[in-house]
């Protein structure tokens, strides 16, 4: 399953040589880059152990090598909206 807007992913070695030292990752969103199969393009933040953004990054990762930490949280349902009253307008005083 390809990730969502808002899933930490922790990323190591299995997802890319590049991460000799592991990361948490916040998604922003999947590029639709061009990649090999299996490979996907992330733009996101990098977290520090407080789960603070960091450093905000575009990572080329192979996506079994992707491990959720948290999930984004569901959308919400669609609610409706009631009409809103016009304000009531008074005549302005000056002076």
């Amino acid at each position: 399953m390809l990730p969502r807007s808002g899933d930490v992913l922790h990323v190591t070695r299995a997802a890319s040589v590049q991460f000799l030292r592991p990361i948490m990752f916040r998604v922003i969103r999947v590029l639709d880059w061009p990649t090999y199969d299996g490979w996907l393009w992330l733009d996101g933040y990098e977290l520090n152990a407080a789960g603070d953004a960091v450093n905000r990054r575009s990572i080329f990762v192979q996506q079994e090598g992707l491990r959720h930490l948290q999930a984004a949280p569901a959308p919400r349902p669609h609610t409706v909206r009631t009409a809103r009253r016009p304000v009531a307008r008074t005549p302005v005083r000056v002076g």
